[in-house]
């Protein structure tokens, strides 16, 4: 239970991250370029961490190699899917704001999956992942609220969609660390490429795209992106030393 508990409190922490984020785009004028930068960087950061962390970890254990790619494939057919299912939710025309919202919400749910399954190999991977996420969902939550500020929605209802990220954190969590409980080791790393492809599809499919749709793409954007992925992969070889 204790294991548990600690996935729990890691998996809390890129919520955090999300509002504080949320909070800053409140209180700071924003624009379409800022907005842009900011998703630029977060998509850096979560394409880093799948090359630095999951992705690594499950091809170097004892998981055969096919396992590790259908895994991935998996993520990624499970995220095209859940996109497939808002879009007939909500229609194909569905307002951007509410569409990065679903996908964030997506996002941190496989956010909390990753944490709740690395928790289960070592919490040591457990907690560098949930320092890459923390890192690249303050810039996320910046995008989020300020899409939805943009689109004139209430601060009250602002405020209460940034709080709200929390519970597919812990959701995600708790369904990865209890799923893969006790399974083998190569289930387990399985899982963590299955969490790369839905992480991988995330951040080019709809940060990205949205990044490009709300301002011009620059080559001051390519480096905020390129900065994204420098910085969560210094960040993790400082932890790994």
């Amino acid at each position: 239970m204790t294991e548990f508990c600690h996935a729990l409190f890691l998996s809390a922490l890129p919520a955090v991250g999300n509002f504080a984020g949320g909070a800053v785009a409140e209180f700071v004028a924003t624009s379409r370029s800022m907005l842009s930068r900011a998703l630029h960087v977060a998509s850096g950061i979560v394409l880093a961490v799948v090359a630095v962390e999951p992705l690594p970890a499950a091809m170097s254990g004892s998981a055969p190699l096919w396992a590790v790619v259908a895994g991935l494939g998996l993520g990624g057919a499970f995220y095209v899917l859940l996109e497939w299912t808002m879009d007939a939710i909500s229609g194909a025309e569905a307002p951007g704001a509410w569409m990065i919202y679903a996908a964030v919400a997506v996002d941190l749910f496989s956010d909390g999956l990753m944490i709740g399954i690395s928790s289960n190999v070592s919490f040591h991977l457990a907690f560098v992942l949930t320092v890459g996420q923390l890192m690249a969902d303050a810039p996320e939550g910046f995008a989020t609220i300020a899409n939805f500020k943009h689109r004139g929605a209430p601060r009250a209802q602002r405020l209460i969609l940034s709080a709200s990220f929390v519970l597919p954190c812990l959701l995600g969590a708790s369904v990865g660390f209890w799923l893969l409980r006790g399974q083998a080791e190569s289930m387990q790393l399985a899982a963590l490429a299955f969490t790369a492809g839905i992480l991988l599809l995330a951040a080019v499919e709809d940060m990205l795209k949205e990044a490009h749709e709300v301002a011009e793409q620059t080559r001051a954007s390519a480096a905020f992106f390129l900065g994204g992925f420098f910085l969560f992969t210094v960040v993790s070889s400082l932890f790994q030393g």
